[in-house]
């Protein structure tokens, strides 16, 4: 009974499941690398992240190639240090300021060097939604779903073909949150085998543990703080989910210990593993900090300059200056980021992504000629959700908190709390006018596709997506048919919106079409233009 208790959503591992996972991540790579190097130049904010990106690269600091100076961001370096690999590896060319490198590996349009680590980052977050999703459900059809449905997002789509650094921030809490899934089933595994093997939970002391030892340390739960503290040093919002992912981690391990047995869970969890939640926050700042070495390592730095210390001496001592340098650094970007009010034309309020009321139009341009139509061609990019699935999530998120109620299924519960934790805190800025975009939802999507994933498996198995009990007779027969009917029904919507997306897929990646084809794919008219 105890076993059952403690036992994990797990299916086994085989090579069919990677083999569906292989088809649905190639299907993800044509699309994001398939004529990457197009749209030709810097489109949107690439102005600012592949410059930066390659100065990085170049002097370990962003730098201002125009007036020969650092430049001042306010977001930290890892994702831009992403794009400047891909183009260290393809190469990067700036005419404004007579910058041409060839690639170290190949050299391609350079286009391709500052979208190449999106692309790819984008194809692999998918593939970690798949396993995430078949760990969760322990189903591969619902995994290879959900990671179909992102494949197939044109908002994840634009993302990934952009060099922007929202993809790296979805990619990283994505991955924090699966090493946090794999660490709830490692704790759970620990005491059920300690169990069988005749550990009496009501001892005091460690007699009454499972086996302590290097090999049985929470290794994924220190691997979550590293991932969140590469999230974080994409951009600060990742603190957003800080919270939720140290409540979830105390919460699984309250109901492992209670499940065990144990008496007195809550205080057995803050003894043994309160610590381990502390040691995986130092690593996360750690690797936060270490994200900064190519700035803390140079004197060229913005607010590395020795005239900068604010104190006398500091400027003497090769440790406490730089990191008190980077402090002030950090007050004056926060200082940015609370007064950003300033209006802009694609601005838009957290309300209104789910229902896509306002999109982002990376690139636009009417070229002349070369769609065969008289009446004049359009190309753009627009950052849009593919609109079925997308209005979809609302829906989901109201019958995923009926069900994670009804059936008391920590799954739900776990992707509320990440969705929750990826809105939410926008709509409290919103209340002070900050000026935000649609883009700042981009680390909930992956949690929103699960919800729909999640309510098209209770459609599809309604006694349960992890099993069902046996029935006879007459139950069985309609139990039989009940799934059949789900079956039917979530196919069809995942089929629905695989068409929608390959009909707004030409101004998901910019292709020339008739204006009037444009035009009709706006649905809520000036909205979206």
């Amino acid at each position: 009974m105890v076993r059952r208790r403690l036992a994990t959503v797990e299916t086994r591992l085989d090579s069919r499941s990677w083999l569906a996972t292989a088809v649905v991540v190639a299907i993800a790579a044509i699309l994001r690398f398939a004529n990457l190097s197009h749209p030709p130049g810097k489109i949107f904010d690439e102005i600012y992240y592949a410059r930066d990106a390659w100065a990085l690269v170049d002097r370990g600091v962003e730098w201002n190639y125009k007036d020969g100076g650092p430049s001042y961001v306010v977001h930290p370096p890892l994702g831009k240090w992403l794009i400047g690999l891909g183009e260290w590896a393809f190469g990067y060319s700036d005419a404004e300021h007579g910058i041409s490198v060839p690639g170290q590996l190949f050299t391609t349009a350079p286009e391709f060097g500052w979208r190449f680590s999106a692309a790819l980052i984008g194809t692999l977050s998918v593939l970690l939604l798949i396993r995430i999703g078949r760990r969760l459900f322990g189903s591969t059809v619902l995994g290879c779903a959900a990671g179909l449905l992102l494949a197939v997002d044109g908002y994840h789509l634009v993302l990934s073909r952009t060099a922007l650094l929202d993809i790296f921030l979805l990619f990283f809490v994505l991955a924090a949150f699966g090493a946090l899934v794999l660490d709830r089933d490692a704790t759970r595994r620990r005491w059920a085998r300690a169990l069988e093997a005749g550990l009496d939970p009501t001892l005091r002391g460690r007699a009454g543990r499972p086996p302590g030892g290097w090999r049985n340390w929470p290794w994924w739960r220190l691997a979550t703080g590293v991932l969140l503290g590469c999230a974080f040093a994409v951009k600060w919002s990742a603190l957003f989910f800080v919270p939720v992912f140290a409540l979830l981690m105390l919460l699984w391990d309250v109901g492992a210990r209670r499940s065990a047995g144990v008496p007195r869970p809550w205080r057995a969890t803050m003894l043994d593993g309160f610590p381990w939640m502390v040691l995986a926050g130092v690593l996360m700042a750690v690797t936060y900090v270490v994200s900064w070495s190519g700035w803390l390592l140079s004197n060229e730095g913005y607010y590395r300059l020795a005239e900068r210390y604010p104190q006398a001496g500091l400027s003497d001592t090769p440790i406490i200056g730089p990191l008190w340098n980077l402090v002030q650094y950090h007050q004056a970007a926060l200082g940015f980021h609370s007064q950003l009010d300033d209006p802009h034309k694609y601005q838009s309020w957290p309300w209104q992504w789910l229902l896509l009321g306002r999109p982002v139009a990376f690139h636009w341009v009417q070229p002349q000629g070369g769609c065969g139509a008289a009446a004049g061609c359009a190309e753009e990019i627009l950052l849009l959700g593919t609109p079925l699935l997308w209005w979809s999530f609302l829906p989901a998120l109201v019958a995923l908190v009926w069900l994670g109620l009804a059936r008391r299924d920590w799954r739900a519960g776990a992707i509320l709390l990440t969705v929750a934790a990826g809105l939410l805190p926008w709509f409290w800025f919103a209340l002070d006018g900050r000026t935000m975009f649609f883009f700042y939802a981009a680390p909930a999507v992956p949690f929103l596709v699960l919800a729909v994933v999640y309510v098209l498996g209770a459609i599809a198995s309604p006694a349960g997506m992890s099993g069902t009990l046996p029935v006879d007779g007459a139950d069985a027969e309609a139990s039989r048919d009940r799934r059949m009917i789900g079956t039917v029904i979530a196919g069809a919507y995942v089929a629905l919106v695989v068409i929608c997306f390959a009909y707004f897929y030409p101004i998901f990646v910019g292709l020339n079409i008739p204006y009037a084809e444009w035009s009709a794919r706006m649905w809520l008219g000036n909205r979206w233009i």
